[in-house]
């Protein structure tokens, strides 16, 4: 891997050599100009207006041209002369969550690595300082005749740089919203998260580029000599929404027939939403819950004869319970009749000795 730029990463006091390298490539197919009467290749050349003869690149340079039209040179020794620290250090600033950082700002991606062994230590010190802290690095450096701002944060066991725009260069996004007012039903965002949960997540590392793919077969059999015989591509739908629900449901179905399942059961979900009316919550919940729906409805189809058989279970249980009780209720009452009996005779008893000691009593007083 070649490096584009030589210096030094500046970590207070140390002082870290580096090189820096492309984290990224272009897989673009590249097209020549050519001459459409002729096939000729067309080119261009640098040619000085004054002299109208072509120019070499060692002789070519520099100029800012003012308002006037002015061309005032700007040598390599101008350029050399400028008091910037960064033009070979990449000054570390400042360490920040990575989070503060907008993803607009963020721009071309490069790994740095070290020049020599002596840069092997320190560079390890920043990386694992970085990766225990969880923070990145905000630095400042110089690279293609200008000061640019960077990022540095860890991937895998090499540091990487981001270049970032200085927060001027992002435009704020006045009038690009629709002006329109316009109200969204919760029904519609409940739909649209339905939407999302069905479509689910995706593994980067799965996507790929099918236009880069047809154009090479393209180009292929182009120069095998071959026609080229490419099947035309489904026609992107309008992009006028006529009714928001019923594109929301559309595309629910869609998903979920590209994921596999099945049809029946998307469209008995339909089915149930529409007879609901006009109740947007009522068709989202619905929605929600297709896959349990038929469940639910089979068990409530089957309750009837469930609750005949649990009401004839319980009164049997009812009745053997009553048929337990009676026997102990007549054990009681006979219990109760004794006791009762017994009390009454020991009543009597003693009634009658009472009798009996009263009339000894009064023959011994006459």
């Amino acid at each position: 891997m070649r490096s584009i730029w030589n210096g030094n990463i500046s970590f207070g006091l140390v002082s870290i050599p580096i090189k820096i390298y492309p984290a990224t490539e272009d897989h673009s197919i590249s097209f020549r100009q050519i001459h459409t009467r002729d096939g000729g290749r067309i080119r261009y050349r640098k040619v000085c207006e004054l002299e109208d003869s072509p120019v070499e690149s060692s002789e070519i340079g520099r100029a800012y041209e003012d308002a006037d039209g002015a061309l005032v040179p700007i040598t390599d020794e101008d350029l050399a002369a400028l008091p910037l620290p960064t033009t070979h250090t990449l000054e570390i600033e400042a360490f920040i969550s990575a989070a503060e950082i907008d993803p607009l700002q963020m721009g071309d991606a490069y790994y740095l690595g070290t020049t020599g062994a002596a840069g092997a230590k320190p560079y390890t010190l920043l990386r694992e300082a970085l990766k225990r802290s969880e923070k990145v690095a905000i630095a400042k450096y110089a690279h293609r005749g200008r000061e640019r701002l960077g990022m540095l944060r860890v991937v895998g066991d090499t540091i990487a740089l981001h270049r970032l725009l200085w927060p001027d260069e992002v435009r704020e996004p006045a009038g690009v919203a629709p002006k329109e007012k316009v109200t969204v039903k919760p029904a519609e965002l409940d739909l649209a998260d339905t939407l999302m949960e069905t479509l689910g997540e995706v593994d980067l590392s799965d996507l790929h580029d099918e236009y880069h793919e047809a154009l090479e077969e393209l180009v292929a059999a182009k120069v095998s000599g071959a026609t080229p015989t490419a099947e035309p591509g489904e026609r992107p739908a309008g992009a006028q929404v006529v009714d928001l629900m019923a594109a929301l449901k559309e595309s629910v179905r869609s998903a979920k027939e590209a994921r596999g399942e099945e049809a029946g059961e998307a469209a008995k979900g339909e089915a149930e939403e529409g007879e609901e009316g006009e109740g947007a919550e009522a068709t989202v919940h619905e929605l929600r819950g297709r896959k349990k729906a038929p469940a639910k409805k089979a068990a409530a189809k089957k309750a009837p004869a469930g609750e005949k058989k649990t009401a004839a279970k319980r009164s049997g249980a009812k009745a053997a319970k009553a048929a337990e009780e009676e026997p102990a209720e007549k054990a009681a009452g006979k219990t109760a009749g004794k006791k009762q009996t017994g009390t009454k005779k020991a009543a009597a008893k003693k009634t009658t000795a009472k009798k009996q000691t009263g009339g000894r009593g009064t023959r011994t007083a006459s």
